[in-house]
């Protein structure tokens, strides 16, 4: 386990020289593109040295051609699974700043309201480029893989890959866009009880299958929800993530806590479903099986509506 000390001022110039190898080079092609942050983040040349302060966005990353470039990422970046063979440099709550600044990275992807703001602050501070990753749409992610292509010099394989995801997407699309819609209550945890609005990206995923997020008008990205709120609601469907690689056919445990409210129609009907979080849960390229699951998930609410 890594031990984070406070930063003293002979640390901060180290890792100020350290970083200054990773901004100095040769001179190229300069590359250039805006984040989603809404800031512009330009390269002298393409980024040879990347770190992955994310998960989705170590997917990312691999999808726009650059996973041979990674030299550092978090903890729980496993997919790819060569991923799991790059260092380590914390996690998104702790990073290890000393490491990162003595890989000499010339580019480094931040998860924009997953990393520790104090320490992506300092990272910015040694002249360290970031470039911030947080979609909130699901075009939003074939956006991030081309312009993370930009900065990689990979834009072949980075439009490629884009244009591939943009066609599951459609495809998903006119397959369920006219379809009868249900009301959707996402649970991200039992205590407190917390679900997603309509600010995130999953809400977009509900909205591709015919999904009406129940709390899409809540203020916050997470808001903190109550059980009689979610009841009044009365959900046609409910949806959870799982835990692991492999999708559970069954809800989770903490999941099943619903089925004391049997006047929820999700409750009622059997549409409590549990979906692979790591197929919903990340921002990345593989969400689209995710929304895959979600679509197929909410046809069989469909299917147990009583006939008319």
């Amino acid at each position: 386990m890594t031990t984070h000390t406070p930063m003293t001022a002979h640390t901060l110039l180290v890792l100020a020289t350290l970083a200054g190898g990773a901004v100095c080079g040769n001179a190229g092609a300069a590359v250039s593109v805006i984040d989603d942050a809404g800031q512009t983040v330009t390269l002298e040349q393409p980024a040879r040295r990347v770190i992955s302060l994310a998960p989705h966005v170590t997917e990312i990353l691999y999808a726009a051609g650059g996973g041979s470039r990674i030299v550092g990422t978090v903890s729980y970046s496993d997919y790819p699974p060569q991923a799991r063979d790059i260092p380590r440099v914390g996690d998104n709550k702790a990073l290890d700043l000393e490491r990162i600044a003595a890989l000499k990275p010339d580019l480094i992807v931040v998860w924009r309201h997953g990393n520790a703001q104090k320490q992506t602050d300092r990272l910015r501070a040694l002249g360290l480029p970031l470039f911030y990753s947080e979609p909130r749409k699901l075009e939003g992610i074939p956006s991030n893989i081309e312009r993370l292509g930009v900065l990689l010099g990979t834009e072949a394989t980075a439009n490629s890959a884009a244009a591939s995801f943009r066609q599951q997407v459609d495809k998903l699309r006119q397959a369920y866009a006219g379809r009868p819609p249900v009301t959707v209550f996402y649970q991200v945890w039992q205590q407190p009880l917390m679900t997603l609005s309509g600010q995130h990206l999953i809400s977009d995923v509900l909205a591709l299958c015919g999904g009406r997020n129940l709390f899409a008008n809540e203020a916050l990205l997470v808001p903190t929800v109550s059980v009689e709120s979610v009841v009044a609601g009365n959900p046609e469907a409910m949806m959870t993530a799982s835990m692991g690689a492999t999708r559970s056919d069954r809800p989770l445990p903490d999941f099943n806590m619903w089925e004391r409210w049997k006047q929820v129609t999700a409750v009622a009907r059997g549409n409590l479903y549990a979906i692979d979080g790591d197929l919903v849960n990340r921002a990345g390229p593989r969400i689209v099986r995710g929304a895959e699951i979600v679509c197929k998930d909410l046809e069989n609410a469909r299917s147990k509506r009583p006939a008319q």
